[in-house]
């Protein structure tokens, strides 16, 4: 697309927080403006619906592809299944999948993503420099401090093998403007259900302090949690396989302190639309509520505030659905296959085969492919390293 020409989606119903209405979205330079001119390119999208490019607020985008552990008895805390990975990394196809190159396990991580309408991802694990290509699938936050777990981040006398950063020094080190990520309380027993205390007690929990998965959390700990600014990331479909359990939501709900990830596929779901049905199981969550998750929620638990709207200013980031009576619950139940386009900074990456004007007016040049039985087109950019979709 040339240089500040601009893109309009037309007639949709457009769907921002909980708020529905008919307009056109206007994008330009990869990001949401208010007005149009005669060399716009406008695409009649009246009959649909368009979201806000979604949010997963938690993958480990590399490990998408190594076979999961199986295992019938439930474990008590990560730190066991760490454990029962030792032996599991020994099977010759995950030998296989890791010698891969880790670009390309990162990418077919994001197209994961990209797939099921995800635009912006955290990703809990170091930045390699392959993240920053500029066909990469999806954004993914640079500047977000991390720390594994206590148990990997040296704060714990029974720590296995140290991973990743530091617990204090990578906390002391971000900056109080950006979450800083770690993963907590996860698991049932009472090592889980002591770190959020621990995690207190080395000055690490505050208002950009985020905790991934959060099982053992009593609601003494959600409250302590909400009172400090702090926020959880949701994977309930990694907690249910690993632990039979995940956490009540309700009252980080409640609070906007709550956002959903999907963990990678070795312990969670293939995608974010999965992930959010079974996230709007487990709570009997409304589609309001369900839909906040990954979008206004997800933008504030991460700080990042062009992510998850479609206020001017914003990316240009969206995913298109048919329209629907009711357009949240449409968004829950969508299966990625059904997802009209996904769009990141005003470029389709994947879409139904008669957006091909779309791809056509934004220069993205488009291979044709069978995505869960259906065509569709997708950004020839995407197939960097050949046709094979994530399963």
């Amino acid at each position: 697309m040339m240089p500040g020409r601009i893109t309009i989606l037309a007639g949709a119903h457009v769907v921002h927080h909980d708020v529905v209405e008919r307009r056109d979205i206007c994008f330009a330079d990869g990001a949401v403006v208010g007005a149009a001119d005669d060399t716009a390119f406008r695409m009649d999208l009246s009959g649909h619906l368009i979201f806000p490019g979604l949010i997963n607020a938690h993958d480990h985008l590399q490990l998408n592809g190594v076979p999961r552990l199986e295992h019938s008895a439930k474990f008590a805390n990560s730190y066991e299944w760490i454990a029962a990975m030792t032996e599991h990394r020994r099977r010759p196809d995950v030998e296989d999948a890791v010698r891969v190159p880790l670009a390309e396990r990162l990418w077919h991580g994001a197209l994961k993503n990209a797939l099921s309408g995800a635009t912006t991802v955290a990703h809990h694990d170091p930045f390699d420099l392959s993240i920053s290509d500029a066909e990469f699938p999806v954004r993914v936050p640079s500047d977000m401090g991390w720390a594994h777990s206590l148990g990997l981040g040296g704060a714990d006398d029974q720590s296995p093998e140290p991973y990743g950063p530091d617990v204090r020094a990578s906390f002391a080190a971000t900056p109080a403007h950006r979450p800083w990520v770690i993963h907590l309380a996860e698991g049932t027993d009472e090592r889980a259900a002591s770190e959020l205390g621990v995690l207190d007690a080395l000055g690490a929990l505050a208002a950009n302090s985020v905790l991934v998965h959060g099982v053992g959390l009593t609601g003494g700990d959600v409250r302590l949690i909400v009172e400090r600014g702090a926020a959880v990331v949701w994977c309930p479909s990694s907690n249910l396989s690993m632990f039979g359990a995940t956490l009540d939501p309700r009252g980080l709900i409640a609070a906007g302190r709550l956002a959903l990830g999907t963990d990678s596929t070795l312990t969670g779901s293939r995608g974010l639309l999965d992930e959010l049905r079974i996230a709007s199981a487990c709570a009997e969550l409304s589609g309001v509520e369900a839909v906040r998750l990954v979008t206004a929620d997800g933008s504030r638990v991460l700080r990042e505030a062009r992510a998850g709207n479609l206020a001017v200013g914003s990316y240009a980031d969206c995913v298109i659905l048919p329209d629907a009576a009711d357009p949240h619950a449409a968004l829950v139940r969508a299966r990625r296959s059904a997802l009209r386009a996904v769009i990141r900074g005003g470029r389709p990456l994947v879409a139904d085969p008669d957006f091909a004007p779309l791809f056509e007016a934004c220069d993205v040049p488009a291979t044709s492919i069978v995505l869960d039985g259906r065509p569709k087109l997708i950004a020839s950019s995407m197939l960097r390293y050949g046709d094979r979709l994530p399963a």
